[in-house]
């Protein structure tokens, strides 16, 4: 069974996510403070997404977010926050979250959230192959980048947005099609999930992340691999 993890220390919170996930067809395993999620991580290796409140007592969504990334960079991350402003989600974006989820939500939003990312963590593509476009090689059997030969790690969306970008060399792509392709057609989110996310991978890829080479910018639209 696919395995979700759920860090939220309201209980009445967390008993209404995991009824719901658990109705779905997924094994909760649950946890109300971050130094709790991670110890439960190291015994279930195999949980496929986690589920991260922001504000916990002790360690914050955030640390643990950036603890997990430290080990992990396949796992599924989606943050849950009370909190509106901008600057919390984009620090859960860079912190290395996938995506983020304000309360209060609707089951459905939260289910399909997971399914999008449980989709996504699946394994390997049908189509094994690599795609060489140098100085990076993308291997879509194990899912992995290398630039000059050096492997890039990468959570499973940056893989995603790469693949997408190298399957279409040259072609402008707007921020539409990048959240269609990438996030699915009925994600619910925010177009700015996109900015975050690549600006994210610059960081990863480009050798000047401000004067960016292989993702550039297409203004007012969206962007294009290569110049």
């Amino acid at each position: 069974m696919k395995k979700v993890l759920v860090l939220e220390d309201e209980s009445s919170i967390r008993s209404f996510i995991v009824i719901n996930l658990r109705r779905a067809g997924y094994e909760v395993i649950e946890a109300e403070s971050g130094e709790e999620a991670l110890e439960k991580l190291k015994v279930n290796s195999d949980t496929r997404v986690a589920l991260l409140d922001v504000m916990l007592p002790g360690i914050d969504g955030f640390e643990v977010c950036r603890r997990i990334r430290a080990t992990n960079s396949r796992i599924g991350i989606i943050m849950l926050t009370a909190r509106s402003q901008e600057m919390d989600k984009v620090t859960g974006l860079m912190t290395g979250a996938d995506d983020y989820v304000t309360k209060p939500f609707s089951p459905a939003e939260l289910t399909a959230r997971v399914d999008a990312l449980m989709r996504r963590s699946g394994g390997n593509d049908d189509n094994s192959a690599e795609i060489s476009q140098p100085p990076f090689l993308l291997n879509t059997r194990n899912r992995t980048l290398e630039k000059d030969g050096r492997r890039v790690k990468l959570t499973q969306v940056e893989y995603a947005i790469v693949k997408m970008f190298m399957e279409n060399p040259g072609k402008a792509l707007s921020r539409e099609e990048i959240l269609d392709l990438v996030w699915g057609r009925d994600y619910f989110g925010e177009l700015k999930i996109v900015d975050v996310n690549i600006r994210r991978l610059r960081l990863k890829i480009e050798d000047n992340a401000t004067n960016p080479v292989y993702i550039t910018t297409v203004w007012g639209y969206g962007y294009k691999w290569g110049a």
